[in-house]
């Protein structure tokens, strides 16, 4: 089930609502419980198989995490044994999950031999319910948390279905109050179903008209001319932003409506300056994650620059990876890590002056370019396309239709890809007229997106992939 389908918008939204906040039942210990049973309803409705799955990493982290707990009153060796047996299960699933078959597959060519055979179907957010269990834990051996004793507010963190099956990455230490007192308002709701409706107006009115002209140039197999292949990766870099940003929207504004407030997980990373802005404004759940877990522990930057320097390797070949099992997502890893690298040890970009964010929208679009191929060489061959190598000439009547048929499209993308809301929201926010203007604004986008979503099939979300 996904956000912007017509069964959660008119069914499951509407019915979850109506008993959370029925006038019979209110107590917390009750709305927990059928958050919990909602949530588990909403991944089986996709995944009746998997969510069994689910199921069991949520007791198994609940068992570590409680003589995690338990051992933090004793001798820090014991606590890192149930540390390590907790990691080596969750990232053992990840691993059998996500990335068996892509090994399997390189084995075999390494031997010569056929391991086609080897194929396991990847569960739905499994990368975002790994993480935030490992979080659980993480927080619980640095002190930062309780372990918590119902297995059943366990599973609400691991499950609850707004941030369920593509983040953002909740960090248990940020949750852990709010599963037991969070206090629901009507403010809330309203915001959250505002800010929902932005999302669900950002997926449908964007990213899926942006997608298909993306697929259509990158999935073609044709000799594109130059302006072709930029059209095309301009079009993913438009979908990938409003997609993953628009269900991270979504998903803040659906928490809101039931009490949770989630940190932002994008704050227009378009608007950067370099590679390493860019990161500080993109996906930054994943990147804190990395930051607090990953980095920090192996030392940071407080260690000589050779350690340095691996740390900085090994967080963006992780980073890379935790993206899909594929060369092309750990090139793109490595390819920020370069970038980050060059950036931080020579500080160019402050010296480019206005020319830095034209040398960070263009490393970020080569970026994107890995990130969308199947393969290096369609990536690199794309490439090759896009600075007129191997390419169909400068410019043809297929980068014409698409500039002019999808004029708008690109128009409101540019535009939106910068904080042109949140301008309008600070201006006008204390004007008697925009507290009735936005609810208009919004139920005409929530209209528009309905009637986009009931024409169309192709309502495809990035993230879940991953």
């Amino acid at each position: 089930m996904v956000f912007s389908s017509t069964i959660f918008l008119f069914l499951f939204l509407p019915l979850t609502l109506m008993v959370y906040y029925n006038p019979w039942f209110t107590g917390r210990e009750f709305r927990n419980r059928f958050l919990l049973f909602a949530s588990l309803l909403f991944y089986a409705w996709g995944e009746p198989v998997f969510v069994l799955l689910m199921i069991i990493s949520v007791v198994i982290g609940w068992y570590v995490g409680l003589h995690l707990g338990e051992a933090s009153g004793l001798t820090r060796k014991r606590q890192r044994r149930w540390l390590t047996v907790g990691c080596a299960f969750h990232v053992g699933l990840l691993f059998v999950f996500k990335y068996l078959t892509f090994a399997a597959q390189q084995f075999g060519l390494l031997l010569s031999q056929d391991f086609s055979a080897i194929h396991i179907a990847l569960p739905i957010g499994i990368s975002f319910f790994t993480f935030q269990l490992l979080s659980y834990l993480f927080d619980i051996y640095y002190g930062k948390a309780e372990a918590q004793r119902s297995v059943l507010n366990v599973g609400l963190y691991i499950a609850l279905f707004p941030q369920l099956i593509a983040g953002p990455i909740v960090r248990y230490d940020l949750i852990e109050k709010q599963i037991l007192s969070r206090q629901e308002n009507w403010n809330d709701i309203v915001d959250g179903m505002i800010r929902f409706i932005y999302g669900l107006g950002k997926k449908v009115l964007i990213a899926n008209y942006a997608a298909q002209i993306a697929d259509d140039i990158f999935d073609s197999g044709a000799t594109l001319s130059m302006a072709t292949a930029w059209l095309g990766v301009m079009a993913y870099t438009i979908q990938i932003y409003f997609d993953f940003s628009g269900y991270s929207d979504m998903a803040i504004g659906l928490g809101r409506m039931f009490g949770f407030r989630f940190a932002e997980n994008f704050n227009y990373p378009y608007i950067c300056r370099s590679a390493t802005e860019f990161w500080r404004r993109w996906h930054i759940s994943l990147g804190s994650w990395f930051r607090d877990y990953v980095y920090i522990p192996m030392g940071g930057n407080r260690v000589s620059r050779p350690r340095w320097v691996w740390n900085l390797f090994v967080v963006w070949a992780l980073t890379g990876i935790w993206h899909g099992a594929n060369w092309t997502f750990l090139c793109w890893g490595l390819f920020y890590f370069v970038l980050l690298l060059v950036e931080k040890l020579t500080g160019f970009t402050e010296r480019l002056g206005g020319l830095a964010h034209i040398y960070a929208l263009l490393a970020i679009m080569l970026g994107w370019v890995l990130f969308r191929s199947p393969d290096i060489s369609h990536a690199v061959t794309y490439m090759g396309m896009m600075f007129g190598v191997g390419s169909a000439g400068v410019m043809d009547s297929i980068a014409w239709m698409y500039l002019t048929d999808g004029w708008f499209m690109w128009a409101l993308g540019i535009l939106l890809s910068m904080p042109v809301v949140p301008y309008i929201q600070h201006r006008f926010a204390a004007s008697r007229g925009w507290q009735f203007a936005e609810p208009l604004l919004a139920g005409g986008i929530f209209l528009l997106s309905v009637l986009m979503t009931v024409s169309s099939s192709y309502n495809p979300f990035i993230y879940f992939n991953f």
